[in-house]
């Protein structure tokens, strides 16, 4: 088989300059329609990357805020529960006999004719 010689011969005419010009700036459009298409993709997937990365980022940030709120709330109970019993030995030290009892207690001090003897805690070893 041999080939036949191509015998369809373009017409060089202005109609066909025009088309192949405007196929030209349709290919050139598509191309840059394209071209903007991935750099629009791009520039989204950056800024939903960079978006994820801060809301984890956040998040890790709340949760230690949180456990160390909670740190600090049970400490602030316990100053408080530390306060109250303050203020009540404040209140009992305003009171005299109260005084006097501690001072019986600790300092081994005695009323008038009474006599105080120290006794030693003996454990029983039977």
């Amino acid at each position: 088989m041999s080939r036949e010689p191509n015998r369809v011969y373009s017409l060089k005419s202005e109609y066909m300059e025009r088309y192949e010009q405007e196929q030209k700036r349709k290919r050139r459009r598509k191309r840059g329609l394209r071209r903007r298409l991935i750099a629009a993709g791009i520039t989204m997937l950056l800024i939903t990357a960079f978006v994820t990365h801060y809301h984890i980022e956040q998040r890790t940030v709340y949760s230690e805020k949180s456990q160390q709120l909670e740190t600090l709330q049970s400490e602030l109970e316990e100053l408080e529960k530390v306060e109250a019993e303050l203020l009540e030995e404040i209140e009992l030290l305003k009171d005299e006999s109260y005084i006097l009892d501690i001072a019986r207690t600790n300092y081994f001090l005695s009323k008038k004719g009474e006599l105080i003897f120290q006794v030693e805690d003996v454990d029983s070893s039977y």
